[in-house]
This record gives structure tokens, C-alpha cells and sequence, in this order.
């Protein structure tokens, strides 16, 4: 079975568990992988079906599977995402004597591939992610690119090496029509390039949206937008700076899975690196987490194949420091820190976290959070 044909299968379960509201992005998602115009026209003309008729659940899902079986007996041809499509070796970056410096960080970034960059403000996510998007030069290192084909000129450039930061440029005029003159300025004919801007309005939740002005979007749909935008140009890396920023819990879940799923597509996969202080969200959609400090790059990795991480839990509860020693009494407990209002808890390697769980709920006390950290880059910041 090919990548392609797994991906439409998992659908199928989606809309058989009657979860229409993922299930329906990733039918886009398949549609997409496609490339195919009569695919992305049945699918924008559900969409528009989809958001402007009164149906019951039944209808979506039945009309969603003929779709998918549609898609599903096209062939896609699948993109080889083994060679690194970006190298760093030791990238270092200096910004005078006893000023920040950054580095060394050595990278390799591959497509279909999700990379979270986290640390704290003023360790230098901004400044790789810049570097990374050649917007500034580095001191010392190598930088390497591995694109498809050789950029032709800074406008080629541009199309497959993509930065996006926190705070972009306010759009002008009708939302579609500016995603329309993108495909326009790459030659797109204007049939296509109506059904491409479509399809990808569909794609990231836009179809309500499309004929409204900048000024009257929300922040986390002026996000979307500039994504449409950006995807459309199908570039090859996407380096985004806290795209999460100014949005809700919800908004923050919801455009992590979609890049994720994107970044994921089966013909055009794309390298996407994204910084954010929202740790645990990004964590979970990322392949890899590059966490910096002071500058300089720590991997989240475990040290050695031989090395066992300690137990490290996070406890939010109201109880005293006394009360929860006297909990872990029979742990091996290695030192119990108090760090901005949670408890932090290290113990043994050989501690079990279903262990304290089943300790704490036994004493009966208040809880309000606990996670375990032990692989988490929030270990970083607690230390």
C-alpha cells in the first residue's frame, strides 16, 4: 500500500468514527497531494457546500467518502525526503565582544519534517531562524542547501527559502485577489489559478473569510492568510518566528496540526522550522526540538544509549513542600525544587511515573497539573 493510499485509509476511519471536523482537513489534504484540477474542483464545490447549506452529519460524511474514492484511485507519485534539504555545521554568529553570541549549531533539516525551536526571549531563536533564511550572515560555519534545483536569481531564492516573522505586512484589497496575483506572478493561467487559491482557501479554514479585507481579520486569521499565501509559492523550507503568537489555546492547536499535516504531503513535503514559546504544543507536532540557551544549541536527545534520564515531574498543587516529602518518602527522591510556583521533582532512573502518580493519588491531595518532563526541553528551563 502507498503512502498516498495509507493516508486516504486513515479518512475513511475518521468519517467511520463520524469525526468530520479533522477528518474533512485531511481530505483536503489528500485532495491536495493530488495535483489533480477536476480533484480540487469537486473538493472546493464540497467545501462550498459544506459551509453554505444546512446538512446533517450523515450527508458530509457520505459525500466526503465518494470524494475520497475518487482520490483514492489516483496514482501520486511520492517525494523522496531521505537527502537533507539544509546543512549547518557549526553556524555561529557574534555580535562583538562581551555581546550575544550564537553558537555553534549544527543542523540537519530534511522535508516532511517538523523542527521546533524553543528557548527563552533574547537566546537567539530569531537570530538562527535568520541566518537559516540567508536574511543575515554568519561568522563562522558552513551553510548548505539542497534544493530541487539551483535558485536562478534572489526571486527563485525567495520562492523556495521561505521566512515568515512574528509581525507581517499589512495586506491591501481583497484577501483572494492578493492570494490570486501570487500565482499569477509565477505564470499560473488564470482557470488554474483560480482553482489553486480555492483549493488552498479550503485547505486552511478561509472559505467564510475570503472576500474580507486585512483589517478585518483576527490575528490568528491574518496568520492563516499569510500562510495560504506562502503556500501557494510551494517552497522547499518554511522557517516561521512564533506563528502562534496572539493566538488562543484552540487557534494554537488547530494551525500546529495543519502545518504539520502539510509540512507532511505526500508529492510536495516541505522542511518547516518554527519558533514559539508555546513548548508543549510544539512539541508534540515536531520531529525534532533544537532548544537554545544563552546561544548556544542543547539537544533534546538523550546523552548516550547507555544513559537512563532521571525521572523529572512537574506538580502544581497547593500542598506544602513538607506534604509532598513526605509522599515521595518511600522514592528514591533526588531533590524537590520550587520553581515559579510548581514543584519540580527529580527522581532515580529506576523510579516509575505510574509509581508517583498512584502515590499522590493515594494521599488524597489536591492536584491541579502534573506532566511528566523527563524527555521534555522544558527540563531545560527548569533547571
Amino acid at each position: 500500500m502507498t503512502k498516498h493510499q495509507q493516508r486516504v485509509k486513515a479518512v475513511f476511519h475518521f468519517f467511520d468514527n463520524k469525526d468530520t471536523v479533522l477528518g474533512f482537513r485531511k481530505l483536503l489534504d489528500c485532495a491536495m497531494d493530488t495535483q489533480d484540477m477536476t480533484i480540487y474542483k469537486e473538493a472546493i464545490a464540497l467545501t462550498d457546500w459544506k459551509e453554505t447549506n444546512n446538512h446533517s452529519p450523515e450527508e458530509l460524511i457520505e459525500k466526503s467518502k465518494n470524494l475520497l474514492t475518487e482520490i483514492e484511485k489516483i496514482s501520486v507519485n511520492e517525494y523522496p525526503t531521505e537527502i537533507a534539504v539544509l546543512q549547518s555545521k557549526n553556524i555561529q554568529k557574534s555580535y562583538g565582544s562581551n555581546r550575544f553570541s550564537l553558537g555553534p549549531v549544527s543542523l540537519e533539516i530534511k522535508k516532511g519534517q517538523v523542527y521546533g525551536l524553543v528557548g527563552e526571549n533574547g537566546n537567539g531563536k530569531t537570530t538562527l531562524l535568520r541566518i537559516l533564511a540567508q536574511e543575515i550572515s554568519h561568522n563562522q560555519g558552513e551553510l548548505n542547501y539542497q534544493f530541487d534545483s539551483v535558485p536562478k536569481d534572489e526571486f527563485d531564492l525567495r520562492t523556495k527559502l521561505v521566512y515568515i516573522p512574528q509581525r507581517t505586512e499589512k495586506w491591501y484589497g481583497s484577501l483572494k485577489d492578493n492570494l490570486k496575483f501570487v500565482l499569477s506572478s509565477y505564470g499560473v493561467k488564470p482557470e488554474e489559478n483560480e482553482t489553486r487559491t480555492l483549493m488552498m482557501i479550503a485547505r486552511l479554514g478561509l472559505w467564510n473569510y475570503k472576500h474580507l479585507k486585512w483589517n478585518e481579520l483576527s490575528s490568528g486569521y491574518k496568520m492563516r492568510f499569510e500562510l495560504a499565501r506562502t503556500l501557494l509559492r510551494q517552497p522547499e523550507i518554511l522557517l516561521l518566528d512564533e506563528p502562534l503568537a496572539n493566538l488562543d489555546v484552540l487557534a494554537q492547536q488547530v494551525i500546529l496540526e495543519d502545518l504539520k499535516a502539510i509540512s507532511n504531503s505526500v508529492n510536495n513535503p516541505i522542511a518547516l522550522i518554527l519558533s514559539s514559546q508555546q513548548l508543549y504544543e510544539v512539541e508534540k507536532i515536531s520531529d525534532k526540538v533544537i532548544f537554545l540557551k544563552n546561544g548556544k544549541y542543547q539537544d533534546n536527545e538523550t546523552k548516550s544509549e547507555t544513559e537512563t534520564p532521571s525521572l523529572i515531574v512537574e506538580i502544581d498543587t497547593d500542598n506544602s513542600r513538607e506534604e509532598l516529602l513526605q509522599i515521595f518518602q518511600p522514592f528514591n527522591l533526588e531533590k524537590l525544587n520550587f520553581n515559579g510556583g510548581i514543584f519540580v521533582a527529580y527522581f532515580s532512573p529506576e523510579t516509575e511515573f505510574s509509581s508517583v502518580l498512584s502515590a499522590l493519588g493515594n494521599s488524597k491531595i489536591q492536584v491541579t497539573y502534573i506532566r511528566n518532563i523527563s524527555t521534555s526541553t522544558r527540563r531545560f528551563f527548569v533547571e
